[in-house]
């Protein structure tokens, strides 16, 4: 939903309605009941107020979501206010992510890379950990943009993109970054879809979920269950599901889950085992909401 409060405001100091505005500039009735509807325009119609307003087009409208834990990462996003909500998301959710994966930051080190954009120098540290830690922040930064969106390939790919471009991968000719894997993969010594036919795989897997009435927390671990089975890409895949599962937790107002890396043999053993014991997953992944929960107590609870 959008609010348009810059644009009422905008106007209110020059002794314009909205009606005398769309007169002017010959805005039809219907871009009218958008703005009353709080639908976004177009950027073209944007583009037009703002330059008749003399003002930036951001400066018109804002976007409020009906979750108010999204509201509130956008705004702390937006005012790079540190020590919040969104602040704690960022370095918890990609050191822990990234830490099942094998990286060797320590959370400290983690923190120092969002907070300064520094690291010491004499750690010793793989390049590839650093690039991946800044570009998991920025992979959470895409998910909170565009996390009303529905899921589709274009996003999932997109998260991989992010994730692994300017890597030592990026530069394997065979390495598909931002794309379906080219080579066979396994997984706890058992190989997962063959790269023909992942991409029909996750279409279906997508078309079932999305056309879902009602998406709820064990429809969300579900999914990522079913995506790590198929295991789409190279390398990333993850990180990509968790990223996945953090968007569609936001999107459909459910509290988010951050699996911690002490707890990454529970749940190699969830996913592992899925569905027979869906138990397991499940259980490991309520754990990780109760962590979350424990960081909105901390900061200020927005349910």
């Amino acid at each position: 939903m959008y609010t348009y409060d810059g644009l009422n405001q905008q106007l209110a100091a020059i002794g314009m309605t909205k009606t005398q505005l769309a007169q002017k500039l010959h805005i039809s009735s219907r871009t009218l009941a958008k703005i009353g509807r709080g639908e976004k325009l177009s950027a073209r119609v944007l583009q037009r107020i703002a330059a008749y307003l003399q003002c930036e087009p951001e400066k018109l409208y804002k976007q409020v979501a009906d979750n108010p834990l999204l509201q509130r990462l956008r705004e702390e996003k937006a005012a790079g206010i540190s020590g919040g909500i969104y602040h704690e998301l960022q370095v918890r959710m990609t050191y822990n992510s990234n830490h099942i994966e094998g990286s060797q930051l320590t959370e400290a080190q983690t923190r120092l890379i969002f907070e300064t954009a520094t690291i010491d120098a004499g750690d010793g540290l793989p390049v590839d950990d650093i690039l991946e830690t800044v570009h998991h922040f920025r992979a959470i930064d895409y998910v909170i943009d565009v996390t009303e969106e529905p899921l589709s390939e274009a996003i999932i790919k997109q998260l991989h993109y992010i994730l692994k471009h300017d890597t030592r991968d990026a530069q394997l000719l065979w390495f598909a970054v931002g794309d379906y894997k080219k080579r066979p993969n396994m997984v706890g010594g058992h190989l997962t879809t063959a790269p023909a036919d992942v991409a029909a795989r996750i279409q279906r897997l997508l078309a079932a979920y999305n056309a879902k009435e009602h998406i709820d927390f064990e429809a969300i671990v579900a999914f990522h269950a079913a995506f790590e089975r198929i295991h789409p890409f190279q390398d990333g895949n993850g990180r990509v599901g968790r990223l996945i599962a953090l968007k569609e937790c936001l999107r459909h107002n459910i509290v988010l889950f951050i699996i911690e890396d002490r707890k990454k043999a529970f749940y190699y053993r969830g996913l592992t085992n899925w569905p027979q014991e869906h138990g397991w997953l499940i259980d490991t992944c309520l754990d990780g909401q109760d962590t979350f929960k424990r960081l909105l107590k901390q900061l200020g609870n927005c349910y």
